[in-house]
């Protein structure tokens, strides 16, 4: 079988998903069990991967599936607590207090408050937080979807306190003989870091300020009555200091901090700038834009998740005990990451399998405590005693939390052993490359030296077949880098596109959506998602690879491991 057929194949997975979701609007429960049995066919009798290893695989996917589902239940517990205590319906109030523009709650909510939460956490947690938060204030359920999924883009790749860049790039480039090669050249493997991640802040700066004004055109497009692409840009000035008020320091943090604060400070940071600004009412329109009525509202908008705001006899809550869990919950995940002792502590609660089935390199782990599921369940718990001193919305949260959480159960089920059936497939008998590694290698021998253009599209694939920036880094960054030295080009700008696109790709990546719509109870409607977030996602990666083309091309950018004729 020749490299274009194997090349198809390895992606027709993919495709099949793709078509399935997007194109027929199958619900992900139908489309990823087909999409799975598809891989496991070519896994077994194209690459000759062995039962055993495929199995293992799976297993190990279940394993992930666990820890993504812990972190979607904590996020709907925490607000299923709120929601029993009556801290939503002062939220909710707080919110329309600063402004009752439903564009800028979606850019304080889900741009500022989500991009610190992505810069604690990563996992996919913001959009488990924003969604149901917007939901919570008036959101229809599919335009809270929407904007917390636009969100796993600019912080991406800084998300969990750098872990795309420390974990994803470190272990997917052959650190040892690069380094070597740095050393020769009068450099050294921290130096380098540095650049790719100075490259990567500044790239997401560039093109992520414009996200908040997308956020809004997209918003009142899909979302308004007049169905008006310009409603969104009447908040352009708005939007474009929102988008500046996080990225400038997130550039700066990037650039003489290192990778593990720029979401963080740049989140922190545009939520103290951007709240005052809505508060004083600086460049807010003075046309204010909401929803039509709810009892407008098309059926494909609505989730399960309802939120009762009336008060139901309470003593109206104070909007700082109101927002003390989240307070609490940026505070924890923070401290989790960057204290070593706390860190170690919490990661000391582990449950381990290493080589499953006797397969190397195929392990699973699940830290309970560690992951941002357990810290969420814990200040949900701290909620219930500090806000009702009652234990009785715990239990109500726990009831509706667990039905919600089955249906996502059973689509990462099938979503994730998938994921890493291709992951895995580089061990196999017909010794092949892995299917992501072969589908690359496809694409880079087509476009030559025009690659930059298509660099941060290969890092995309690698996040929506995994879900993960961390992981597509891992997959493809060694793979980007000896593609930039084939061609005499800057491994470390082509390197900062790989990590660029990986965290773009997070917009369309599948078990994502599934997760970000079961904390609002829209599972089955995926594809409606994914035929919007598409949008965001092509406008990144098309404004990055115009970047990369002009970096290396125009401005003839170099590195010390450049390979000179």
């Amino acid at each position: 079988m020749n490299d274009t057929l194997l090349a198809l194949v390895a992606f027709s997975p993919i495709v099949v998903a793709a078509i399935l979701l997007v194109g027929l609007n199958w619900p992900a429960k139908k489309a990823m069990p087909v999409a799975f049995g598809l891989t496991v066919v070519i896994a077994l009798f194209v690459w000759d991967m062995s039962a055993n290893r495929v199995i293992a695989s799976v297993f190990q996917g279940l394993g992930i599936t666990v820890a993504v589902l812990w972190i979607v239940f904590g996020a709907i517990f925490l607000l299923n607590t709120l929601k029993h205590t009556g801290a939503i319906t002062t939220i909710r109030n707080g919110f329309t207090d600063i402004s009752p523009d439903r564009r800028v709650q979606a850019i304080i909510i889900a741009w500022c408050f989500g991009s610190f939460i992505e810069g604690a956490s990563g996992f996919g947690t913001p959009a488990a937080i924003a969604a149901p938060l917007l939901v919570a204030i008036g959101f229809p359920a599919l335009a809270a979807v929407l904007m917390g999924m636009m969100i796993q883009s600019t912080p991406v790749s800084f998300g969990a306190v750098g872990t795309p860049i420390l974990v994803g790039v470190n272990k997917g480039l052959d650190t040892h003989n690069i380094t070597e090669a740095l050393v020769a050249n009068g450099s050294n493997w921290d130096v380098y870091l540095q650049q790719i991640t100075t490259g990567v802040a500044l790239i997401h700066a560039t093109v992520g300020t414009l996200m908040p004004v997308l956020m809004a055109m997209m918003l009142t497009r899909f979302f308004g009555k007049n169905k008006s692409w310009t409603e969104g840009l009447d908040i352009l000035p708005f939007a474009l200091f929102a988008g500046l008020a996080f990225t400038i320091p997130y550039a700066l943090t990037g650039a003489f901090l290192g990778p593990e604060f720029p979401s963080l400070i740049g989140g922190l940071t545009g939520l103290a700038i951007v709240v005052t600004a809505a508060k004083k009412g600086f460049l807010v329109p003075k046309s204010t834009w909401d929803f039509r009525p709810e009892k407008d509202w098309p059926a494909e908008w609505l989730g399960s998740l309802k939120m009762d705001l009336s008060d139901n006899g309470r003593k109206p809550m104070g909007l700082v005990l109101a927002w003390m869990p989240y307070v609490l919950l940026a505070a924890v995940l923070v401290a989790s990451r960057v204290s070593t002792e706390f860190k170690s502590a919490l990661q000391g609660v582990s449950v381990s399998f290493a080589n499953i089935l006797g397969e190397s390199g195929i392990s699973s782990s699940i830290q309970p405590l560690y992951l941002p599921g357990g810290i969420l369940v814990f200040v949900a718990l701290v909620a219930v005693l500090a806000q009702s001193r009652s234990v009785s919305p715990a239990f109500k949260a726990l009831g509706e939390s667990t039905k919600t959480l089955i249906g996502a159960g059973f689509v990462l089920v099938f979503t994730i052993p998938m994921v890493r059936i291709f992951i895995n497939s580089g061990v196999n008998g017909a010794e092949l490359s892995s299917m992501p590694v072969t589908t690359a290698n496809f694409a880079a021998g087509l476009v030559g030296e025009a690659f930059p253009m298509l660099s941060a599209a290969v890092g995309a694939l690698g996040a929506f077949i995994a879900g993960s920036n961390t992981v597509s880094n891992m997959m493809f960054s060694q793979f980007q880098f000896e593609v930039a030295q084939t061609l005499t080009i800057s491994s470390v700008v082509i390197v900062a596109l790989q990590a660029v696109g990986a965290a773009a790709g997070n917009m369309i990546a599948i078990h994502n959506v599934v997760a970000a719509s079961a904390t609002v109870g829209l599972l089955g409607r995926e594809g409606a998602t994914l035929r919007r977030t598409v949008l965001p996602t092509i406008y990144y990666l098309v404004a990055t690879g115009l970047i990369g083309l002009l970096v290396i091309y125009g401005f003839k950018v170099t590195d010390v491991l450049m390979v000179r004729p």
